[in-house]
């Protein structure tokens, strides 16, 4: 039987302040937050959400360093970035606090205090690299070396952004400083550990055993981690930005990130409300974290085993962490600026956030990784949202407001189709209600669109603009209904789209309506009077597409050409003056120019060196087509030793360089020099 709770805490992942909160996340953690905590409020639940900026961290100190700034001013800028999108695309959270609060610092101090008070830390001595010219200890992040598993020479110490390989600072070739570029070295230091291994028995019944329910992502991956055996995991580490380690001798340690972050709900609690405790104290509390997967060994294994080191609080009853959301077939990456940043979107699409939020829900990587293109965003909204959800809508009230003046009319006597229609609205609520429960959110929003459908097909199969030429009694019928099928909608997609659902509101003009009231057959009384009709949604053309495409691949560019800067072949050996002078470089002139058979990449070109006419074979068939080859200038190694290529014998190199694109550009002389020219 399953347990009966009093209240809800619903908390969603803290982002990281170093930079916007862009698609990924909204997928990932957001959307499916809000449409649970929206439902429950529409049932009258007492619910919490809270949320709030992770601000503290390596990867801040790292973007203060680059940028010259200091931590506290990186913090207060994304802080404020991601608390307005958040605002402006209905996140709502009843809090969104931050890490760097008063109230946080008390209750992470407070929190690691008691826990040392009571012996449950062990304290452990290390080596661990120290740069010599800064005189600090490098965290992971500040290291950076070169990937046993690819060979990319900037992976960090902890992870490798290439081929995404977790990493220890120890496994890097070549380990340098982040900061200084200097080599560093190991010394002895020491820092505080939480011994997972001891809370492994209680991890085990409590996850294993009693929340089989759970998402299988989530559930397998704990169950891996458990079933390899857990170990002591350090809860402080050397850094001057963060919580200071609140006991003697622990001078220029603060408290580890992932200790300090998950206290960020209770704190947030705290600055909510001071029923703080009933809240996380109580046992009839249902706590829910929504997380990505990245997150899943934190929230599932490392804060629930803080939370009962502690004692006195409610562990997690669910934890649904979704997978990841790729854009456009590649991975989002911040530092390849590959991503759709919420606060551009919004920008760039004014009065269309539940768009976004419709497309991230219906396309949510619940199980598995997923995609998001422009081209699919643009087909969803026209062919779903505004052929399907906004059609509906429209037609039932104008032609409410046509034919009767936008008054509702009274329902007359039903019909077979009348009845089978209802029967079949009131089957919805049902399949909603248990996929918002169980967190499968794809499928509740299906549900909730299913509505608008049974209406579209309603109207469709009935046609009151015909039959209202001959029978104005049916029309009223069939105008009522399609009516209290709009009110309906106005509640079922609210979680999900509550802008869309405010505006349906509006047009109805009804107070909002709460969930118990869904499937009513008189949602609105025969007599009200309708507001004014107006577009629930508009097409998106081609050109608002080919923009957002167009800033991706300026994106890919500057990626391209940044990799190309960073991978500058190293210096040949040296070569005297005497050598150089050996090589005989010429303009020279393209006469002719065809492909190769049988090759795909092979030219075969004759030239004017000025001396002679000769063949080169040349492979920029890529690159180049024969016909714009004609006639231009290029730079020729005409005294290179001849070489037989697919049966040419071909005399000469032309010379060439690659640009941040990977393609072969011709090296050219300024206009006017004539063919034979040497070089020198």
């Amino acid at each position: 039987m399953a347990k009966e709770y009093k209240r809800y805490l619903v908390t969603s992942a803290l982002p990281y302040a170093n930079g916007p909160v862009h698609i990924g996340h909204l997928a990932g953690v957001y959307i499916p937050s809000d449409i649970y905590t929206r439902y429950l409020r529409l049932r009258g639940a007492d619910v919490i959400s809270v949320c709030g900026s992770d601000e503290h961290g390596v990867p801040i100190t790292i973007k203060a360093r680059k940028e010259g700034v200091t931590p506290q001013q990186i913090v207060d800028r994304y802080h404020s970035i991601i608390k307005s999108s958040f605002e402006r695309l209905g996140i709502a959270f009843d809090i969104y606090s931050r890490t760097s609060s008063p109230t946080h610092r008390t209750t992470a101090s407070d929190f690691f205090r008691k826990l040392y008070d009571e012996g449950k830390f062990i304290e452990k001595t290390s080596m661990q690299y120290y740069d010599e010219d800064t005189q600090t200890f490098l965290a992971d992040r500040y290291i950076v070396g070169t990937c046993p598993h690819c060979g990319n020479d900037r992976a960090y110490g902890d992870q490798c952004e290439k081929c995404g390989s977790t990493l220890s600072p120890d496994e890097l070739i070549d380990p340098h400083s982040a900061v200084s570029g200097s080599v560093p070295v190991k010394r002895e230091t020491k820092h505080w550990y939480l011994p997972l291994d001891r809370y492994e028995p209680f991890l085990r019944d409590w996850i294993l055993e009693s929340h089989r329910e759970w998402r299988s992502n989530v559930y397998g991956q704990c169950k891996s981690w458990i079933d390899m055996g857990l170990q002591p995991r350090a809860v402080s580490r050397d850094l001057d930005w963060g919580i200071p380690v609140p006991v003697e001798g622990a001078e220029g340690k603060v408290l580890y990130v992932w200790f300090d972050a998950p206290i960020g709900y209770i704190s947030a609690t705290k600055d909510l409300t001071p029923d703080w405790q009933k809240y996380w104290c109580s046992d009839d509390t249902k706590m829910v974290h929504f997380i990505g997967k990245d997150n899943i060994v934190f929230h599932c294994i490392v804060f629930p085993s803080m939370l009962k080191a502690h004692g006195g609080f409610v562990l997690p009853d669910n934890v649904p962490a979704n997978e990841f959301l790729n854009l456009e077939g590649d991975k989002i990456s911040t530092s390849r600026n590959w991503a759709v940043w919420l606060h551009e979107y919004l920008d760039d699409f004014p009065g269309k956030e539940d768009v976004l939020r419709y497309v991230l829900c219906a396309n949510a990587p619940e199980t598995k990784d997923n995609d998001f293109t422009w081209k699919d965003f643009q087909s969803r909204n026209n062919s779903e949202l505004v052929a399907v959800l906004g059609n509906f809508v429209n037609r039932a009230l104008v032609l409410t407001k046509k034919y009767y003046d936008g008054a509702v009319p009274a329902c007359g006597q039903l019909t077979d189709y009348d009845r089978q229609t209802l029967d079949e609205v009131a089957q919805i609520r049902a399949s909603l209600e248990r996929n918002i429960e169980t967190y499968h959110f794809r499928e509740a929003l299906k549900d909730a669109m299913t509505y608008a459908r049974i209406g579209n097909k309603y109207l469709a199969d009935t046609e009151p603009w015909k039959v209202v030429k001959t029978d104005h009694e049916r029309v009223k019928t069939i105008l009522n209904i399609a009516l209290q099928l709009t009110a309906d909608l106005s509640i079922a997609i609210e979680p999900f789209m509550p802008f869309s659902a405010a505006k349906i509101v509006k047009m109805l003009d009804i107070k909002p309506l709460n969930w118990d009231l869904l499937g009513s057959e008189t949602l609105i009384e025969a007599g009200h009077r309708i507001g004014e009709p107006e577009l629930l949604f508009e097409k998106i053309e081609d050109d608002a597409i080919q923009r957002q495409l167009d800033k991706l691949e300026a994106a890919r560019a500057a990626n391209a050409a940044a990799e190309a800067a960073n991978n500058v072949t190293e210096q040949k050996e040296t070569v005297s003056f005497d050598d150089f002078q050996r090589m005989d470089i010429r303009v020279s002139t393209i006469l002719a120019a065809e492909k190769v058979a049988k090759t795909k990449k092979l030219l075969k070109l004759t030239i004017d060196t000025g001396i002679d006419k000769r063949t080169i074979v040349s492979g920029i068939a890529e690159h180049y087509t024969p016909e714009e080859l004609v006639g231009r200038q290029i730079l020729v190694l005409v005294n290179l030793a001849p070489r037989e290529i697919k049966g040419i014998t071909s005399n000469g190199m032309i010379l060439m360089a690659e640009d941040a694109t990977g393609r072969l550009v011709l090296l050219q002389p300024e206009q006017g020099v004539n063919s034979g020219a040497m070089i020198g």
